[in-house]
């Protein structure tokens, strides 16, 4: 391996990459720092013609639904992982694909471009030189576990604004209307499964490039990968944790939606139960047949009302010392 020690902290535009807009690229020294945002057959021609990549890698480059994992050769690795972004519009984390390919002298990063921790640290690289030196200086391998812990803090955030979601429904189970808690909690479900399946294979493939990575480093990187491996650790405990929660949301606002029903359906007892004998009265006083002393009078129909009153009122007593309302 050839020394990483001294090397001139220098910036160097690649004009061939000025023919393929999407490609940028910093170079210090003679490690190279090439990033493609929104990758295409143009660009995967463009790495074909330059660097001996397997074909087989370059297309899971432009498959979007290429799962986690890494690849040794000879010459370099590549690995595919993927890392979670919030989809504001369908409320819901979805995976973004990072693809990289790393050798002694160049490291190639390819993504959509919707990962801004690493769209700003290759803006700080190129803008400034104490960056630059600090994430070049001790090789492509050092550079790229940079890369990688800044996209695994970047969990952080989401995984806290998914708590702070829960927290949100929690209150609405209790005071808001049934058909919008259980959206809430399908949404809260979904996402949740939808980070647990991003972090689960990453954590693995992180795992085996830590005992790999040594190739392409000057730097002793066991422990700064035993310290990235308890951060997805931790993000998964989190995860479950969460998903827990909203199970038990999911039996609460169950519990909460039966008990409504229940009381919907008492109250719609007790009116039937007091308009039947009510009903009773009326018809039989509708009814075209002589009835005493009512058939004639002219308060007929104060007695009757004072039937019905009498009769809701015992009822309602009745109901109330059996504490059914």
């Amino acid at each position: 391996m050839s020394t990483l020690k001294q090397r001139k902290k220098v910036v160097v535009p690649v004009e061939e990459n000025r023919k393929v807009p999407s490609i940028e690229t910093i170079a210090w020294g003679d490690i190279i720092w090439t990033d493609i945002e929104n990758p295409t057959e143009k660009e995967m021609e463009y790495l074909s013609s330059r660097y001996p990549f397997h074909p087989l890698d370059l297309d899971d480059c432009l498959s979007r639904i290429q799962r986690p994992k890494i690849d040794e050769y000879k010459e370099y690795l590549f690995l595919v992982l993927h890392f979670p972004v919030f989809n504001p519009d369908a409320r819901v984390t979805t995976p973004s694909q990072v693809a990289v390919f790393i050798s002694e002298d160049y490291l190639i990063t390819l993504h959509s471009g919707d990962l801004k921790p690493l769209v700003k640290l290759f803006r700080d690289c190129e803008l400034n030189e104490e960056t630059r030196e600090e994430h070049f200086a001790s090789g492509t391998g050092f550079l790229l576990y940079r890369i990688i812990d800044r996209l695994v803090d970047y969990c952080l955030p989401i995984l806290s604004k998914i708590g702070d979601n829960i927290e949100k429904v929690e209150d609405q189970i209790f005071t808001t209307g049934i058909p919008r808690g259980i959206r809430e909690i399908s949404t809260l479900r979904r996402d949740v499964i939808s980070f647990r399946r991003i972090i689960w294979p990453m954590r693995s493939v992180i795992t085996r490039l830590g005992s790999k990575i040594y190739r392409f480093t000057t730097a002793d990187l066991t422990v700064y990968f035993g310290d990235m491996i308890d951060h997805l650790d931790r993000i998964w405990d989190g995860l479950d944790e969460y998903k827990e929660i909203v199970e038990g949301l999911n039996d609460t606002h169950d519990s909460v939606a039966t008990n409504r029903t229940n009381e919907v359906i008492r109250m719609l007892t007790v009116i039937a139960t007091i308009m039947l004998p009510i009903t009773v009265v009326a018809s039989i006083f509708g009814m075209n047949i002589p009835l005493g002393i009512f058939a004639d009078s002219p308060y007929a129909a104060v007695y009757v009302t004072l039937i019905c009153a009498v009769i809701i009122g015992g009822m309602l007593w009745f109901f109330r010392r059996h504490n059914w309302i």
